[in-house]
């Protein structure tokens, strides 16, 4: 395995020993299989490292390893052929660290670093899994349908429960997030508006 992966396994491990709401959403797993793969190369692992987002220096090694593990890692087709799948495609990515199709493989969770560019709205979209997003540099306002929109910054947190529409909007700033899923893990998200949907990946 890479040692830029391991690095960045290192600090997840961290960040979720050192956030209540992590460990309370999930255990973080012992036992992991290693799963090596190809990488799948984006031009948002190059965006990522030159502009990643301001941080804290609680975060700041999160963040390095999740940029330099970047050029190497899988990057997901999300929602590559669904109506505006070229256009979120620039804007926003992300590559799995823990899971079903990670270089750390485990049953337990998902894991996933996520990044969105500054100036840019990820529709509403819903799926079957809980998930907990922890922002981990730059900033985001983040949408749950039912309730009001809040501005997050690193260490800030948000919960998604299963099947309740939620999106993400950047303003003057990139955000990078480590994303946890548990629970029915297997369905793809897919875009709440109808006329946006299409065959989603993640």
């Amino acid at each position: 395995m890479d040692p830029r992966w391991t690095t960045l396994l290192q600090e997840a491990r961290a960040a979720h020993g050192a956030t209540p709401e992590l460990r309370d959403f999930c255990a973080f797993p012992d036992a992991l299989r290693d799963q090596p793969g190809d990488p799948r190369p984006d031009p948002l692992a190059v965006t990522l490292q030159d502009a990643p987002g301001d941080t804290s220096a609680r975060w700041q090694g999160f963040r390095d390893a999740a940029c330099a593990v970047g050029p190497i890692a899988r990057w997901r087709d999300t929602y590559r052929h669904t109506a505006i799948g070229a256009d979120l495609h620039r804007h926003f990515g992300c590559y799995e660290l823990l899971g079903q199709d990670a270089p750390y493989g485990t049953e337990q969770m998902r894991g996933f670093l996520v990044y969105q560019r500054p100036g840019y709205h990820y529709p509403p979209h819903h799926h079957p899994a809980e998930e907990i997003y922890l922002v981990v540099a730059g900033e985001a306002e983040f949408h749950l349908d039912g309730h009001a929109p809040r501005r997050l910054g690193p260490g800030g947190t948000v919960f998604h429960p299963s099947g309740v529409a939620h999106a993400l909007t950047t303003h003057d700033s990139p955000v990078l997030a480590w994303v946890l899923w548990r629970g029915e893990m297997d369905t793809r998200p897919v875009f709440s508006d109808p006329a946006l949907q299409g065959e989603a990946q993640r």
